[in-house]
């Protein structure tokens, strides 16, 4: 429980320390990304009037539209209740894994700041390292058209 503790402690740490150099302005917002263990969240956040302009995660219905697998079951009449729990489960691990997940939430927070008039980001990683799911974000942004 004491390491649990000191991740947290170290996750603030670098979160404090990259917020106060950090503010989004409404000419530059702030794209600021959350991660969980199970899902994503991403915002862009005008600081000066502490407005969110757009939001994407990937609790979405789109994203799960997106990732969701074709049943391939030749058998659709046999599946019980908790097969069908199970199913529903692995509808949820998308191919290409979490990872894939955040580079299309990327996409779709890109494409929605891009309608809002929305050009040029400023990047808050939240504290998180900058690999992984958060740089697929980033990466996602990018390819949609925004600038940071």
């Amino acid at each position: 429980m004491g390491s649990l503790n000191l991740k947290k402690q170290a996750h603030l740490k670098r979160k404090k320390r990259i917020r106060k150099k950090m503010h989004g302005t409404p000419q530059r917002p702030r794209l600021s990304v959350f991660r969980s263990a199970r899902h994503i969240y991403a915002q862009v956040i005008d600081d000066t009037c502490g407005r969110t302009l757009v939001a994407a995660s990937s609790m979405e219905s789109v994203v799960k539209e997106h990732f969701a697998k074709v049943s391939e079951d030749p058998k659709p009449s046999d599946t019980s209740d908790s097969q069908g729990a199970e199913a529903s489960q692995s509808s949820e691990a998308a191919p290409g894994g979490k990872v894939a997940v955040a580079g299309f939430v990327g996409r779709l927070i890109g494409e929605r700041a891009i309608e809002k008039g929305v050009k040029q980001i400023v990047f808050d990683r939240n504290g998180f390292l900058y690999h992984g799911r958060v740089r697929a974000v980033s990466d996602g942004a990018r390819k949609a058209g925004l600038d940071f």
